[in-house]
């Protein structure tokens, strides 16, 4: 998955010079990623050492960069989305959430059209472990290997890398789609590119109750050339009860978890109840003795 982010990879930090995007870049920056702007019109002086461009597109002209990490309030991450794809970026991540449905449909149309891939909006990022990350993905919850992680769950996704570093089972991207009923990329459109990956050898996925995401992905895991193990949470949410995210909703029983997780297991993937089954599987997929996890393993 390095081929969307590495260490070389050159990223602008948009609308990032409050309080909460500034302690985004510096973490991003500790963590290993190379940014290397800030955009934010109206504000000519370097932020953080950075130079300061008042366009996306100026930014990209000037240092190269080829990633964004987006940290505009809700109502202008449309416009933010629709700059990075004009300025021919391929690669951003959109943290905030609320994004109007309609703006986020058209980000995410516009996104796609341009060979955009968009993580968010309402996300906690991407990262390759040992080398970058955009948003807030805790780097010491990752290490690097050959496990592709794909979640819906920011929270979610974070513990269960943990989980799996502690165990010895490293990973080759971490991705969390977004939370909002609209996503840049679908969970599907992320393990088509983890199949194709060349370091990825596995990958997880973790989905929740709401919307039809897990039968689109039911769809690939069916031509998965890689194992896939899925852990789908929240098995007693009642239905049409928003549990958390908005796109966590259960309107039918198709979408309650019990029914994509016999999706899932007919179309071919390792289906896991808890997060240690997902380390207890993959050590059995790989050949290697199971055991518990270890806290000395970090």
């Amino acid at each position: 998955m390095a081929i969307l982010l590495t260490a070389q990879t050159r990223v602008l930090a948009v609308n990032a010079t409050g309080a909460y995007g500034g302690a985004q870049v510096r973490f991003m920056r500790e963590f290993g990623t190379q940014v290397v702007a800030h955009v934010a019109s109206g504000r000519p002086e370097p932020v953080q050492g950075l130079p300061t461009f008042p366009t996306i597109a100026a930014a990209v002209a000037a240092t190269g960069a080829t990633a964004a990490a987006i940290f505009t309030p809700a109502p202008g991450v449309r416009d933010s989305v629709e700059e990075a794809a004009e300025a021919g970026l391929g690669l951003a991540f959109a943290a905030a959430e609320f994004v109007p449905l309609h703006d986020a449909l058209r980000a995410a149309e516009r996104a796609r059209a341009v060979g955009l891939w968009l993580v968010g909006p309402n996300s906690s990022g991407i990262a390759t472990p040992g080398q970058a990350v955009l948003g807030a993905l805790p780097p010491g919850f990752t290490s690097p290997g050959r496990v592709g992680v794909i979640g819906r769950s920011g929270t979610l996704t974070m513990n269960v890398c943990r989980s799996l570093s502690l165990a010895g089972i490293g990973q080759s991207s971490v991705v969390h789609v977004g939370g909002d009923v609209i996503c840049g990329r679908n969970p599907h459109e992320w393990l088509r590119l983890f199949m194709e990956d060349r370091g990825t050898d596995a990958v997880v996925y973790l989905g929740e109750p709401g919307g039809s995401k897990e039968y689109a992905l039911a769809q690939e895991v069916s031509r998965a050339v890689k194992p896939v193990v899925v852990l789908v949470v929240g098995r007693q949410v009642p239905q049409r009860k928003r549990m958390g995210h908005a796109g966590a909703l259960v309107g039918a029983e198709h979408e309650t978890a019990a029914a994509k997780c016999d999706a899932l297991a007919a179309a071919g993937a390792h289906v896991a109840r808890h997060i240690p089954d997902i380390v207890t599987l993959l050590q059995t997929l790989a050949g290697k003795p199971t055991g518990a996890v270890q806290e000395s393993a970090a």
